[in-house]
């Protein structure tokens, strides 16, 4: 059962990555493909989630070294950050921390439990930092991962139509805003529109990345 759940789970993303090749729709999501068949394999089976968990913990090892490789899109494109620093910075403060704090405050208002509470504070982080970010406070991280998840694919499908009718065109600021906001499932909507919007997705997505895993601790330390 451990192989087909390993395998289950690598063939629904292989599987929306070709179909996302041949179908230029937002619905046609990677992300998005794999999670429904892993809830039919886990609804046909009758696989309870813990047991799917402790199959697929190889590929929840690979997390850590997908932080760490958010430094490669970083530096690629060093040329952006030097060219263009005023309006990344300006788009990426704005952007990041108004979400980082709207969604903290929000939490506060609302008196969510704790792990909900973090889950909706490091939402526009990439999975692999909320879970880590989750897992550093002494939560399982599931919840966090999960709404990460759901964040970029929403982020993804609504955005880009958002942005166009707002009037911007700019494939610098609608990839930094889908990087920044949706981490990598925005980017990777993004690859749609050009080198240079994917670029800025990968950048914004490294720099909101950074800002969770450093602000997130210390605001959660100090209000909580």
């Amino acid at each position: 059962m451990n192989e087909v759940s390993l395998l289950v789970t690598v063939l629904g993303f292989v599987m929306g990555a070709e179909l996302q090749k041949r179908v230029r729709h937002p619905l046609v999501n990677p992300t998005l493909i794999s999670i429904v068949l892993v809830v039919l394999y886990l609804g046909l089976t009758r696989l309870p989630y813990p047991d799917y968990n402790v199959h697929t913990a190889g590929l929840q090892f690979l997390l850590g070294p997908a932080v760490v490789a958010l430094a490669v899109p970083l530096h690629q494109q060093r040329h952006l950050l030097k060219t263009h620093l005023k309006t990344i910075l300006l788009g990426f403060c704005s952007g990041g921390l108004t979400a980082l704090m709207v969604s903290f405050l929000l939490g506060k208002l609302l008196h969510l439990l704790p792990e909900f509470h973090l889950a909706l504070s490091t939402m526009s982080s990439t999975s692999p930092i909320s879970l880590a970010v989750a897992q550093k406070q002494g939560f399982s991280g599931s919840l966090s991962a999960l709404l990460s998840i759901w964040t970029g694919i929403l982020g993804a499908l609504l955005l880009p139509a958002w942005l166009h009718k707002l009037g911007v065109h700019s494939p610098l600021l609608r990839g930094l805003t889908l990087g920044t906001l949706s981490h990598g499932i925005g980017t990777a909507r993004m690859v749609q529109e050009g080198e240079l919007a994917t670029a800025a997705g990968s950048l914004g997505m490294g720099l909101n990345g950074a800002l969770t895993a450093l602000l997130v601790p210390l605001i959660w330390h100090w209000f909580n």
